[in-house]
C-alpha cells in the first residue's frame, strides 16, 4: 500500500512539474509588451494594397488601466508616404479597438495588421498556450494540419538574430510562423492563401525590422512616383497582370495610354480574356470605368484622361480567359499610380 501511495504521489508530482514547465513557456499575442517599447515590421498582406508590402511601426507609449489597453502611436510607411495615428491595443490580444484614433486612409493598414501580425491571437490570446504543446488549434476550413509548435529555430532578420519556436501548419503548402518567447508579436511569418488550383499566393508575410525603447523617430513623407511596368498576381494566383503606360509622367488633362498584358501563373500570355477596367481616385471614387472588355490576344489598351492630381488606383478584373467559362472567383490586379 505504501509503495502504491508513493507511486501515485510521484506521478502527481510529475504531472504538476510538467504543468509548471508548460506554464513557464506560455506565449500569447502581446506577451512581453512593455511601456516605452517599439517594434517595426515589414508587412505583406494579400488584401492590403493588393499584396504590396508596407512598413508598420508600433510604439507602446502608455497603458490605460481603466480601459485595459495600450495607447500605441503608430505610423505606416508605404511607397515613401507616411500615415500616422494612435491605435488602442487590447491587453488581451493586441486587437486594435474601435476607440483607436486613426485617419480613414489608415483603416486598410489596420485591417492588414489584424490579418497578419495579430492573426495568431485567435489561437493564443492571454494567458496563452505552451510553446511545447502538441498543437494550438485548427483552422476552421476543411483539411490541413493543426497549428502546432514544431521545435526551435534560430533566424536572422534586419533586427538581429533570434532564438525562436517554429509554429507550423499545412494547408496545401507549409506555412511557418517564428515566435520568440516574451516578445509581443511573432518575429517572422510566411503563410499562403488556401486555393484549389494554381500556385498559392502569399496570404501574409512579415518580418521584424527593428525594436527598442523610447519613441521612434517618424520619417518624413517622400512620395515615390511609380514607373512602368508594374506587375501584380491576382488573389488566387491564377493570373499575372502587367500594366504599362505612356507617357511615363501622368499629368492632368492629358491622355494616358494604359497597356495591359495578361499572363497565366507560368508567365505565358493568356488569350481571349474578358475583363473589367476601373480607375479610382484617392477617395475611392470612380474616375473611369469600362466593363465587358475583350483582349483577344491577351493584350489591351485603355485611354484615360485624369482631371485631378494625386494618388489613383487602377483595377483590372479578369472575368473569363481562354476557353474557360466565367469563374465564380474574383481575379483582380490592383495598381497604384500618381497623377502630377
Amino acid at each position: 500500500m505504501f509503495v502504491l501511495f508513493s507511486t501515485i504521489l510521484l506521478l502527481a508530482q510529475s504531472n504538476l512539474n510538467n504543468a509548471l514547465a508548460q506554464a513557464g513557456d506560455l506565449w500569447y499575442v502581446g506577451d512581453g509588451a512593455k511601456k516605452g517599447m517599439y517594434v517595426t515590421y515589414r508587412v505583406q498582406e494579400q488584401d492590403t494594397n493588393a499584396g504590396r508590402p508596407f512598413n508598420m511601426t508600433i510604439y507602446f507609449k502608455d497603458f490605460n488601466s481603466t480601459g485595459n489597453y495600450w495607447v500605441a502611436p503608430t505610423f505606416i510607411e508605404d511607397q515613401g508616404r507616411v500615415i500616422n495615428g494612435t491605435l488602442h491595443l487590447s491587453d488581451l490580444d493586441l486587437t486594435a479597438l474601435g476607440t483607436s484614433q486613426i485617419p480613414q486612409e489608415m483603416n486598410k493598414y489596420r485591417s492588414g495588421y489584424t490579418s497578419s501580425l495579430k492573426w495568431l491571437s485567435s489561437f493564443v490570446s492571454k494567458p496563452g498556450q505552451s510553446l511545447s504543446a502538441q498543437y494550438w488549434g485548427k483552422i476552421a476550413s476543411i483539411g490541413g494540419s493543426p497549428i502546432s509548435p514544431s521545435g526551435k529555430a534560430t533566424i536572422t532578420t534586419p533586427a538581429g538574430t533570434f532564438d525562436t519556436t517554429k509554429i507550423v501548419f499545412h494547408k496545401g503548402v507549409d506555412n511557418t510562423i517564428w515566435i520568440k518567447d516574451g516578445f509581443p508579436y511573432p518575429i517572422k511569418a510566411q503563410t499562403y492563401a488556401d486555393i484549389t488550383t494554381g500556385n498559392p499566393p502569399i496570404q501574409y508575410a512579415f518580418e521584424l525590422l527593428g525594436t527598442g525603447q523610447g519613441q521612434p523617430k517618424q520619417p518624413q513623407s517622400k512620395e515615390e512616383i511609380p514607373v512602368p511596368p508594374l506587375e501584380q498576381r491576382t488573389e488566387r494566383g491564377t493570373y499575372i497582370i502587367s500594366l504599362t503606360w505612356e507617357p511615363v509622367k501622368i499629368t492632368t488633362g492629358n491622355n494616358t495610354k494604359i497597356g495591359i498584358i495578361f499572363y497565366d501563373d507560368k508567365k505565358n500570355i493568356v488569350t481571349d480574356v474578358g475583363y473589367n477596367f476601373a480607375v479610382l481616385d484617392s477617395k475611392g471614387q470612380l474616375v473611369y470605368g469600362k466593363d465587358n472588355q475583350l483582349a483577344p490576344d491577351g493584350t489591351a489598351i485603355q485611354n484615360v484622361v485624369f482631371q485631378n492630381p494625386g494618388p489613383a488606383t487602377v483595377k483590372v478584373l479578369v472575368a473569363t480567359a481562354g476557353s474557360g467559362a466565367p469563374s465564380n472567383f474574383v481575379e483582380t490586379g490592383e495598381f497604384d499610380l500618381v497623377v502630377q
